[in-house]
């Protein structure tokens, strides 16, 4: 179960049973839980503000950095296209470097194909070493 940005006040929680639940944003303020398992989640001790915890159990929390990816949406957008961009500027000035020792004439099958290349070998490279990367892995991979 994923809880995002839910905020919950003043409530009662008794004998409930938290399982496999990953939240963003998720806290809860003066709650009273009593005989309540959580078990393997991201619910730590910061999330309960002024709340009583009654006979209740953490077991097995998730380990690690919990990073919400569905934030960073955005950047990571913008890091795509960047990279996408940024990997043709390399074929783009061996091109006009070669334009202006070869000539126009010569030219216009190299320009179409050298800066293809390159951005391609780039993307191939980045998606290899994301792929190496485990913390990006499961991210390549979804």
């Amino acid at each position: 179960m994923k809880f995002k940005e839910v905020r919950f006040e003043d409530s009662l929680f008794e004998e409930c049973y938290f399982e496999d639940v990953t939240s963003s944003e998720t806290f809860f303020e003066n709650c009273t839980i009593i005989s309540t398992v959580f078990y393997n989640t991201d619910l730590y001790e910061h999330k309960f503000i002024n709340c009583r915890l009654i006979n209740s159990t953490f077991l097995e929390e998730k380990e690690g950095c919990h990073l919400d990816f569905e934030e960073d949406n955005d950047f990571l957008i913008y890091l795509v296209s960047f990279l996408g961009s940024l990997s043709v500027l390399p074929g783009n000035i061996i091109s006009a470097l070669l334009m202006d020792k070869i000539g126009r004439i010569k030219m216009i099958g190299i320009t179409k194909v050298v800066p293809i290349l390159l951005a391609s070998s780039a993307l191939v490279g980045g998606g290899l070493l994301a792929l190496r990367l485990p913390e990006t892995r499961d991210q390549v991979l979804m």
